[in-house]
């Protein structure tokens, strides 16, 4: 996204992502108690957000991608990104995340069933090696808390992290911007 910006003439301090602007997206969405995010760096964003309703959070319709059940003795969530679901997520986040994978011709956006080596190659040829690689290389890291420890933690690079009541997933970007696979996620607790 550095290489993006440079290549769209943008020379300014400003975040690649906004935290803030992301968080008060994502804080009107259904579902959300509350959402701190701050910047860490100018592409990266960390923190907490709370969903008081995990059957209506970002899931409307036929877009529905959070399948939530909640019992006393095991609980589980269910997160199916694909190519119906992941666009309707992406529009709820924050019109500048929408804006930035439109211009990387992310296939989640355009609709376009491309394997993820041709996608590379489609960006290296418009926007040069660096950014193909950039985008490669990306990753997102998310940490979980539930409420009880997880049982079950699936999808991906996923695990428990030993650390009471949280599940990490490991997502490379490049998964999510191609869908070249459905991606689905599973905790039980």
């Amino acid at each position: 996204m550095k290489s993006l910006k440079g290549f769209m003439g943008d020379e300014s301090s400003a975040p690649l992502l906004d935290g803030r602007t992301i968080g008060a997206s994502l804080a009107a969405s259904p579902g959300i108690r509350s959402v701190s995010l701050r910047n860490t760096s100018p592409s990266a964003l960390e923190g907490v957000i709370s969903a008081s309703d995990l059957g209506n959070f970002l899931a409307t319709g036929e877009g529905k991608f959070i399948t939530y059940v909640d019992r006393p003795s095991n609980s589980s969530i269910v997160v199916v990104l694909d190519r119906n679901s992941a666009p309707l997520l992406i529009s709820a986040l924050s019109p500048e995340v929408e804006e930035y994978l439109s211009a990387l011709m992310a296939p989640v956006i355009t609709g376009e069933i491309i394997t993820n080596g041709e996608y590379l190659d489609i960006v290296a040829s418009v926007y040069g090696r660096p950014l193909a690689d950039e985008i490669a290389s990306a990753r997102i890291k998310a940490q979980i808390e539930f409420p009880r420890q997880p049982l079950a933690v699936l999808g991906g690079n996923a695990a428990s992290s030993g650390q009471g009541r949280r599940a990490e997933f490991d997502i490379p970007l490049l998964d999510l911007l191609v869908l070249e696979r459905p991606l689905r996620y599973e905790v039980t607790w």
